[in-house]
């Protein structure tokens, strides 16, 4: 099956691109409105979440980094922060925020895996850049909010975003249309960070060696 003509696959980029920030960027802004902080910190912290693992990502992979070069970007953010400051926060419950940073996981997994391939990484490397890309952020706001980062909690996070980048990885590797795989992709991790909220999944914790008391 042939690839999506390159016109199409670009506004498929740019629109997972813009999701997975603007939704990232959400979650930064409510968390220092929970805090009660300042507008200044919540687009500070909008777009450090927002841009967080796409810029370790494209430093690792030798890329300019996204956000610096693209328009759009830093307005989106602090659109977001916007937002967030002029809404009441009943608004934003966390099942409903949870549901979207669910989505965007997903989308922004995709993103860093599909680009990382693009500059000529190879499929296992570039996997960890899609989890990079879905996960660095959100960690970088928790350790600026002084609050344990997702990577010390049990739950389906950082394995949703694998999901996802494995499949998209896969899908390249096999020469599958992108634009069939992409989207399968990121509704995988999608699916599996919301049964890991529905029904509240994790993964086991390390318990051996210990002793019984």
């Amino acid at each position: 099956m042939p690839d999506m003509p390159s016109a199409d696959l670009s506004a498929l980029i740019g629109l997972l691109d813009l999701a997975g920030i603007a939704v990232f960027a959400l979650t930064g802004a409510l968390l220092a409105a929970q805090l009660r902080q300042t507008f200044v910190t919540m687009a500070f912290f909008a777009l450090v979440t927002g841009v967080g693992g796409g810029s370790v990502r494209d430093l690792l992979i030798g890329a300019p980094v996204f956000w610096v070069r693209d328009p759009w970007v830093a307005p989106v953010c602090l659109g977001v922060a916007l937002v967030a400051w002029f809404t009441p926060h009943r608004w934003w419950e966390r099942p409903v925020l949870e549901w979207a940073d669910a989505a965007g996981l997903g989308a922004y997994a995709v993103l860093g895996t599909a680009k990382a391939l693009a500059f000529g990484v190879t499929p296992v490397p570039a996997v960890l850049m899609g989890v990079i890309t879905g996960c660095v952020g959100g960690i970088i706001r928790d350790v600026l909010a002084g609050r344990p980062s997702i990577l010390m909690r049990p739950e389906l996070y950082v394995t949703a975003a694998a999901l996802s980048a494995g499949v998209c990885a896969a899908g390249a590797a096999l020469g599958m249309d992108k634009g069939i795989v992409w989207p399968v992709a990121a509704l995988a991790g999608f699916a599996l960070r919301g049964a890991a909220i529905w029904w509240k999944l994790g993964l086991p914790v390390y318990t051996s060696g210990e002793r019984e008391r």
